[in-house]
């Protein structure tokens, strides 16, 4: 029976081992997609309730091969995404729409999780702000 669960373990540790040495291996690829933002946060500042909460995050593929965004989440639904799903080869842009619900009065701060074909995978973007009543 202790042969058994050795033998087992033995087994276990192996794939693990494998496991993680062939997604080493695709991680030091030097051919791969680099997603740079010109900035991974947005300020709204001072925003006034029901004005348009639509902005957006410009990026360029840096890599060597076409980056290919996946997924965009957000972190509620007072914040909707839009982008395209087409590769972006390297060298040009793409552009990640966010709007914001300015429905409620305060401030905000929202994540956003960029999934793509980068090395790391996953790219954290944020927004933030106050939305305040309107004058008058």
């Amino acid at each position: 029976m202790k042969r058994t669960v050795l033998n087992l373990v033995m087994v276990v540790c192996a794939l693990i081992f494998f496991n993680f040495e062939s997604t080493k291996d695709l991680t030091t690829n030097s051919l791969v997609a680099k997603i740079s933002f010109e900035s991974q946060t947005i300020d709204y500042g001072e925003i006034v309730q029901h004005s348009d909460g639509s902005r957006q995050f410009t990026f360029e593929n840096t890599g060597d091969t076409p980056l290919v965004i996946t997924h965009v989440k957000t972190t509620c639904g007072c914040t909707v995404p839009s982008y395209s799903k087409e590769p972006i080869l390297p060298g040009k842009t793409g552009i990640i729409n966010i709007k914001y619900d300015t429905r409620r009065v305060g401030a905000f701060s929202k994540s956003i999780r960029v999934l793509s074909n980068t090395a790391s995978e996953i790219t954290i973007l944020k927004i933030k702000g106050t939305v305040i009543l309107p004058q008058g």
